[in-house]
């Protein structure tokens, strides 16, 4: 059974990491923990402004580039505007009925423009709970009035 080269405890022979001390045990597994500190270095470095020192522009702070988002992120940012988008077009088919107005405020909270809008004045952008929730009010509101009045 070979050891870690590094703290010299047993490994198995297929195993990546050493269970004792976690060192990688083939070049598969070296490199992939390479990438992942550098992933885990570039978003430290991008969470404090890009290294600014706190004076930076307030845009860039508050909204990173695409690339600096994570997979999460860049999940809700598309859904958003797919939602509030998607709203839009079903609200402006109702135009002249009550339902569309409240559809239509709906749709402009969740789009992720909005939270840049909101950033200014409020001194932080809208948490995005606080951005569904709204959504969601508006949305419910649409509904009914469309159920009642319909």
């Amino acid at each position: 059974m070979p050891s870690c080269p590094r703290c010299d405890a047993p490994v198995d022979d297929n195993a990546r990491y050493c269970a004792q001390c976690g060192a990688p045990q083939t070049e598969d597994a070296a490199e992939e923990l390479d990438e992942y500190v550098q992933r885990q270095a570039e978003q430290v470095a991008g969470s404090d402004g890009g290294g600014g020192g706190g004076s930076g522009s307030r845009g860039t702070d508050v909204f990173p580039s695409t690339e600096e988002l994570t997979d999460r992120e860049q999940l809700w940012r598309r859904g958003s505007y797919v939602l509030g988008y998607g709203t839009i077009v079903i609200a402006m088919t109702r135009v002249p009925a009550a339902e569309s107005w409240p559809l239509i405020l709906a749709s402009v909270a969740i789009l992720p423009p909005i939270r840049r809008l909101t950033a200014e004045p409020l001194g932080s952008p809208l948490k995005r709970e606080v951005m569904a929730g709204i959504y969601a009010v508006f949305a419910v509101i649409g509904i009914a009035l469309f159920v009642l009045l319909g």
